[in-house]
């Protein structure tokens, strides 16, 4: 029986292990052709390997599917240009890019230095930003010569750039800069059959196993259902990359285990209207009475804060 997205061509970054290994598995799966990209570099960025990418590769082909592997770097300009003219140089057309690829470099501010910030702004928003470019560029000159495109962008967010998470403060604005970029795309590229949605898992990789805080992704339990296995966001995946979700745009959702949310953006919450200018000793109590009436902060993963939880 044909999977959900089958034929469909499929570009994977990060897909060496974790989340992008889960997709790439996944995808392949449902009947995708699947171009599996990863350095292979060690979580800091630095380092590389062929062997991650490789050993995605074997399983997907054992199984009958259809992959190749990439090793380009997509935070470099040509790097990611080449990776998006490896697939339709490969199978003729793309149809899906997944945007997973990332690095960690954690540190507090005070301990966090510029290269640290610049490694994980490159990799996570230039690099996303970078794919989706080079995409875009394909799909509007093949819509303009008048073939349709039913195409996806799935984006990675992270409850970091979503709500919350000390020790990251570059790791959480990229994240968040990606959700900010997903609405942008999706405005931007659905006159030309492009959807464009993002995602913020919560799942046991490399990135999740340096956390230790309250929430936190629990071990691999004995038996049951593993809710931190990164195969259970991966469906979600697959079936924003499918035809079926054609009608789906412009949205971020959480999923972690067996939970799926819709993440709500920003939105105008209470106001006040003096219809002139405030002087600045009236605003304290106008400010206070706007928090209050306002839906209260959220914790790491969205969750609703007590006032005592908040301070």
């Amino acid at each position: 029986m044909p999977g959900i997205c089958d034929g469909r061509v499929v570009i994977v970054t990060g897909a060496g292990r974790g989340l992008g290994r889960a997709h790439a598995l996944e995808f392949a799966r449902q009947g995708a052709r699947v171009v599996v990209n990863d350095v292979g570099a060690e979580l800091d960025g630095t380092g590389s390997s062929n062997g991650p990418a490789g050993e995605v590769i074997d399983q997907i082909r054992a199984t009958g599917g259809e992959a190749i592997a990439n090793g380009d770097d997509i935070s470099d300009e040509t790097g990611s240009k080449h990776l998006i003219d490896a697939a339709i140089e490969q199978w003729g057309t793309l149809d899906v890019v997944v945007n997973n690829a990332g690095i960690l470099r954690d540190r507090m501010i005070f301990n966090m230095n510029v290269a640290d910030f610049d490694a994980v702004i490159r990799v996570h928003l230039r690099g996303t930003w970078l794919m989706c470019h080079h995409a875009a560029v394909y799909w509007r000159d093949k819509s303009k010569d008048g073939a349709p495109n039913d195409a996806r962008i799935i984006n990675t967010s992270s409850p970091a750039g979503l709500y919350t998470s000390m020790g990251q403060s570059n790791y959480g604005p990229a994240k968040a800069g990606i959700a900010n970029l997903t609405i942008v795309l999706a405005a931007e590229l659905g006159r030309y059959g492009v959807t464009v949605n993002a995602i913020s898992p919560g799942a046991r990789t490399r990135m999740t196993e340096t956390i230790r805080r309250p929430g936190a992704i629990e071990a691999e339990p004995a038996d049951g259902f593993d809710s931190g296995d990164p195969a259970n966001v991966s469906p979600l995946v697959a079936w924003l990359g499918s035809k079926e979700s054609r009608d789906v745009t412009g949205r971020v959702f959480n999923v972690r285990g067996g939970s799926i949310s819709v993440a709500e953006p920003w939105h105008a919450g209470p106001d006040a209207d003096k219809h002139e200018r405030w002087e600045p000793a009236e605003l304290g109590e106008v400010i206070h009475d706007l928090l209050s009436r306002a839906r209260p902060k959220v914790g790491p993963f969205g969750q609703a804060l007590t006032a005592a939880e908040a301070h």
